[in-house]
């Protein structure tokens, strides 16, 4: 079995993001790239697989600038493989249409039998890659789990809502995506470190995966910066402050 697990390059995780007011896209160079946390649960869940059948083949795969290597040597690290990093100026800006559409024709190149995807990153917020790509390649998508088991030709978990939990499952071939209570990261030990950098790590551009992606694009029109945050109302209670914060709801329109 291959499972493909999908990461992605991102501003430090924990940072502000800012935007770039020529282009109105992410400024990337703001703050330190690292690996989306939502990346390494996926990765983690892959070499759970792997773990509980040691012919399970684990590859993480990324589409970003060059740097964005040093996140599939993360996952290499951490007990993947091999790599592949669709690098490709082309892409530079993409939206999820392209983007969905790169990762497809990648997957469908390497072939996998399952991928394995993080709900949302942390810094577009789209949360419907794993879907559209599920889509693309006419497999059927798990999405938002919360806990994942692989066992033979099927993937099944747990998802969660507002109402409860429900028990999902699909046959493989499948694309599912993870949230942030999925399983846990391993953290890399010194050996996975210097075996990352023997690891295998192939690179594509769009002319290899003979992909015409959609001319489809996210046009920012023009940005403004958050404003500051303003103090709150504070209510000195003289005997009327239940009064006050009554008339206050009722302005606001919260009761």
């Amino acid at each position: 079995m291959r499972i493909i697990a999908l990461v992605k390059q991102v501003p430090d995780t924990w940072g502000d993001r800012t935007l770039d007011p020529t282009t109105g896209l992410l400024d990337r160079d703001a703050s330190e790239a690292v690996i989306d946390e939502i990346g390494e649960r996926a990765i983690e869940i892959a070499l759970q697989a792997k773990d509980a059948d040691k012919s399970v083949e684990v590859v993480v795969l990324t589409m970003g600038p060059a740097d964005a290597a040093e996140a599939l040597r993360k996952g290499l690290a951490m007990g993947a493989d091999s790599a592949i990093h669709v690098e490709d100026d082309a892409l530079a800006g993409a939206d999820l249409a392209r983007t969905a559409a790169v990762l497809a024709a990648a997957i469908e190149r390497a072939g996998a039998d399952l991928v394995v995807a993080g709900a949302e990153s942390t810094d577009g917020r789209g949360g419907v890659l794993a879907g559209w790509i599920a889509e693309l390649l006419g497999r059927p998508s798990l999405d938002s789990l919360d806990e994942v088991t692989v066992s033979g030709d099927t993937v099944s978990g747990v998802r969660g809502s507002e109402h409860g939990t429900a028990q999902v499952h699909a046959s493989l071939p499948a694309v599912i995506a993870v949230t942030e209570r999925a399983a846990e990261p391993r953290f890399p030990n010194f050996k996975g470190i210097m075996s990352a950098k023997k690891k295998p790590l192939e690179t594509l551009a769009v002319a290899d995966l003979g992909v015409e992606t959609p001319a489809s694009a996210s046009i920012v029109l023009a940005t403004k910066e958050r404003p500051a945050r303003e103090a709150g109302r504070k209510v000195v209670d003289d005997g009327n402050a239940a009064a006050e914060l009554a008339e206050f709801l009722v302005a606001a329109r919260l009761v």
